[in-house]
């Protein structure tokens, strides 16, 4: 009986993990009004990729939100354009998640070197 829970228990832990990520970029879409019907089946795409490779390497749990705000950017940048937008700079350039892959992910303008905000904040003032 202990192993039915142990996966039940990494399954919920998976998803928790999931639905974590999927609020955070799904505030920041609606922070940037983008989160039409379309882009939102494009972070369920993204979601469901992340949920293969969280289940592959549980111990990545922290690295979900980042790289799934790196996964919908870029199919944003396929279908709708440059996501998001810096609040800072006259020219126009999306900002990078940093780190890549890592924890406490945070939406940065390369061009200032500096952080916006954190995955999930780009809302808070």
């Amino acid at each position: 009986m202990g192993r039915m829970d142990d996966g039940h228990s990494n399954a919920s832990a998976t998803e928790k993990v999931l639905h974590g990520a999927r609020a955070r970029v799904l505030a920041d879409l609606t922070s940037r009004d983008v989160a039409d019907a379309d882009i939102v089946s494009l972070v369920e795409d993204a979601l469901s990729r992340r949920r293969w490779w969280l289940e592959q390497w549980p111990d990545g749990a922290e690295f979900v939100p980042g790289l799934l705000a790196q996964d919908v950017q870029d199919a944003l940048l396929e279908t709708y354009g440059r996501w998001p937008l810096c609040p800072h700079c006259a020219e126009p350039h999306a900002l990078a998640v940093e780190p890549e892959l890592g924890p406490d992910p945070h939406w940065v303008c390369e061009a200032r070197g500096e952080a916006v905000a954190p995955v999930g904040s780009l809302g808070a003032r």
